[in-house]
This record gives C-alpha cells, sequence and structure tokens, in this order.
C-alpha cells in the first residue's frame, strides 16, 4: 500500500479493487463500517434519496446548520470536477491528506473485502466526518435507497424528495417498484419527509408495515431563496420540515432559517454564468421529470435559447428531447468520453427535421458554436453530469 501517496493514487486504485462498478448491496460495506464504527456513527444523520431534488434539498439544511453553532458534514455525489466536492464540512471542501487519511483508515479494517468506488467514499465520508466530531451529517443515497451503501448507517430522520422513472436497469421500470427502493431508507420510528405529492403505494405500504413515521410536504416554502424555479421552493419546503423536526435537539433561529435558504446554492442546478452578452445555463437534467422542471424554469423568460446536449444511453432521451423541442431554437449535439454515452450517431437520429441541429466534435465546439451565434441570448447546457463536467472545464478557461 506504500505505493498509493497522492489522492490521484488511491482513486485510481479503487476504481480497479471492485469488479463492477455499480454493486448494490450492504454485506461487504456492512463488515467493514461495523469494524469503523462498532457503536455506530457518532453523529446524527440525515439521509436524503429521492429520484431528483436531493443535492437542492441538501443544499438548504447545508446553507442553514452551516450558519449556526453546529457542525455539519455534507456527502454528496457524483462530484463534477474535483473528488473533494464529495465532502465538506460547514461548507469548505475536504482537503486531499484529509480523504487521503480517512483512506486509510478503511483500508486498515478491509481485510480483504472488496469495496466499491462508491462503498469507499461513502465509509470515507463517515470517517472524515467522525474524525471532525461533527454534530450532524448529510448523507446523499447514490442509487434506489435500500440496497445503496449510505443505507448502512442508521438514520436519525430521512428524506425522499419525489418518485420518478429512472435508472431502470437497477430499481425497476414502474413507479411502484422504484418507490418501494427508495423507501428502503425508512426505519422504525423514525420520521421520513417525502415531497412526492403522489408517492406510489409501495412507498406508503413499507411505511406502515415497518412503522416509519411518514409525513408528506405539499406547500412550497412561502420565503426567499437562493435556488431558481418554482420546485426548489417545494425542494426547501422538505428541507424546512427537517429542520423543523430536528429543533428539539439542534434548536435554530427563524432567522438563520431564512439567511440559510437564501444564501443556498448549488453547482450546476439552473447556474448561471455569462460569458461575452451571452447567458449560460448549467444544468444537470439527466431524466424526463428533471428536465421538464427546467424547461418550466426556462419559460419565465422569453430569451431566445440554444440547447448545448449530451445524456447516456440508458436514459430515456426521446421523452428528454420530446420535453424540451419547443424551448431550443437550435441543437448543438455532443460526444462524450465514457463508456454509458449514447454514440453521437444515434443521438443525432433521435431528432426529426423539423428540429435544427448540429453535430459537434466536442464541448469545446459547441460552446464556441453557440455563443457565436449572433441572435441567440442563452444557452443551456444540460442532459448529464459528464456534459457539464466538460463545459464546466472549458468555461473555467474562459
Amino acid at each position: 500500500m506504500g505505493r498509493l501517496k497522492t489522492l490521484d493514487d488511491w482513486l485510481r486504485w479503487q476504481e480497479n479493487l471492485h469488479e463492477s462498478v455499480i454493486d448494490l448491496g450492504l454485506e461487504r460495506i456492512e463488515v467493514v463500517y461495523n469494524k469503523l464504527f462498532p457503536n455506530g456513527a457518532p453523529f446524527k444523520v440525515i439521509t436524503v434519496g429521492g429520484t431528483n431534488g436531493k443535492g437542492s434539498t441538501i443544499a438548504f439544511i447545508d446553507s442553514v446548520y452551516s450558519e449556526s453553532e453546529y457542525k455539519v458534514g455534507r456527502f454528496t455525489s457524483p462530484h463534477l470536477i474535483d473528488y473533494n466536492e464529495r465532502f465538506a464540512i460547514d461548507g469548505k471542501l475536504t482537503p486531499d491528506n484529509v480523504i487521503i487519511s480517512a483512506f486509510e483508515k478503511i483500508e486498515a479494517c478491509r481485510d480483504g473485502v472488496s469495496l466499491s468506488y462508491f462503498e469507499f467514499s461513502t465509509l470515507a465520508a463517515l470517517q472524515i466526518f467522525a474524525d471532525a466530531e461533527i454534530d450532524i451529517a448529510i448523507l446523499e443515497v447514490g442509487l434506489g435507497g435500500r440496497l445503496d451503501s449510505v443505507n448502512v448507517v442508521e438514520n436519525d430522520i430521512c428524506i425522499i424528495t419525489n418518485i420518478a422513472i429512472d435508472h431502470t436497469d437497477y430499481l425497476g421500470d414502474t413507479r411502484e417498484l422504484i418507490g418501494r427502493e427508495k423507501a428502503g431508507i425508512m426505519r422504525t420510528n423514525k420520521i421520513c419527509i417525502c415531497g412526492d405529492e403522489n408517492p406510489p403505494s409501495a412507498l406508503v405500504n413499507h411505511a406502515k408495515k415497518i412503522n416509519a413515521l411518514l409525513e408528506f410536504v405539499a406547500k412550497p416554502y412561502p420565503g426567499k431563496i437562493g435556488l431558481e424555479g418554482d420546485h426548489q421552493k417545494h425542494n426547501a419546503a422538505v428541507a424546512l420540515r427537517v429542520v423543523e423536526a430536528l429543533q428539539p435537539q439542534f434548536p435554530i433561529s427563524t432567522n438563520l432559517i431564512k439567511s440559510g435558504f437564501e444564501q443556498a446554492s448549488v453547482v450546476a442546478r439552473f447556474q448561471k454564468i455569462t460569458v461575452g452578452d451571452k447567458q449560460v445555463i448549467l444544468d444537470v437534467a439527466h431524466n424526463s421529470a428533471a428536465v421538464e422542471k427546467l424547461v418550466n424554469t426556462l419559460q419565465a423568460s422569453e430569451a431566445k435559447t440554444v440547447a448545448i446536449f449530451s445524456a447516456l444511453a440508458d436514459k430515456n432521451i426521446d421523452d428528454m428531447i420530446d420535453l424540451a423541442k419547443d424551448t431550443f431554437t437550435h441543437w448543438f449535439l455532443v460526444p462524450l468520453d465514457v463508456e454509458r454515452a449514447i454514440q453521437i450517431e444515434l443521438l443525432q437520429a433521435k431528432f426529426d427535421a423539423s428540429l435544427t441541429t448540429t453535430v459537434c466534435q466536442g464541448m469545446s465546439s459547441a460552446i464556441d458554436s453557440a455563443l457565436a451565434l449572433e441572435n441567440t441570448q442563452r444557452i443551456v447546457i444540460f442532459g448529464s453530469f459528464h456534459t457539464i463536467t466538460d463545459a464546466t472545464l472549458i468555461l473555467r478557461e474562459n
């Protein structure tokens, strides 16, 4: 193990440690978790699941507690540019040496157990937070819920933001099947806040079966928020209910809650950047429900808008295009250099002749071409985390 000196060394090693990138199940991680934390996690845990809105809901809660006297840790995935983005304490990203220290402790307990890349990062988050003696951890479920590695931790309260069709290869192809998987993060006699106004019966039935305290949030948050879009008011309302439920243990003033919500921010969720005389919007919308919310938010302005788009092959791309086709005057299509990406020829074939498309060699040429359009005010880049990563790296250089 002496050869693993840098964070990049560790990450390259982890990528090849386990045979498959996604391998749902708690058997392996449970063995190592119980060695690291024989008495369970030494902090309060908020587990956040759901199809869309997890990152934004976490941002609201994290922003509120970062304003307070309490020490809060945030674990999210995937990262856009730097692995360190996955772990934050009081809003500050964790430095390489602290992450490496956590990896070393995990490796000392692993004893030959094969861990996936995500399982390693989950355990690292817990170790980093324990070493920092935080008060509250907000843990984002990576995929599904019941078998996701984050579910190895007994939470004190959980969130299910909503249930939509996504990751069908792993979770099932109906809202009922997906709802059952996401319901797996609930705990007996513990509160679960759900933001879905039309929840699948599987979710409600599982709550009854295990006597989880399931609550629904229907009304949007009425105050000012730092994120754009009507759907974000709903995510804020879910976050508010969590903060209210934790008031007996973590009392926090109304003023701090308000300022926390106003200052909340999250990268790549309707993130605006000005380039020359144009507005560029980055959004990780990568399934039908997220694209619908993106389109609704864009409709608040009549600015002439073009899209830079790419997606992974296992997504419902036809639906995504259909939902957004009337929003954009021009689509710039970009190949992605990842295994799961759709081939650019197949992507182009999904657009009918009535839509204006340009196939680009890469993200750089797509951005240049979009910026060169004289009668366009707004460029929206969306379709997957990988699309946004590529765009962010190029826009950083401008």
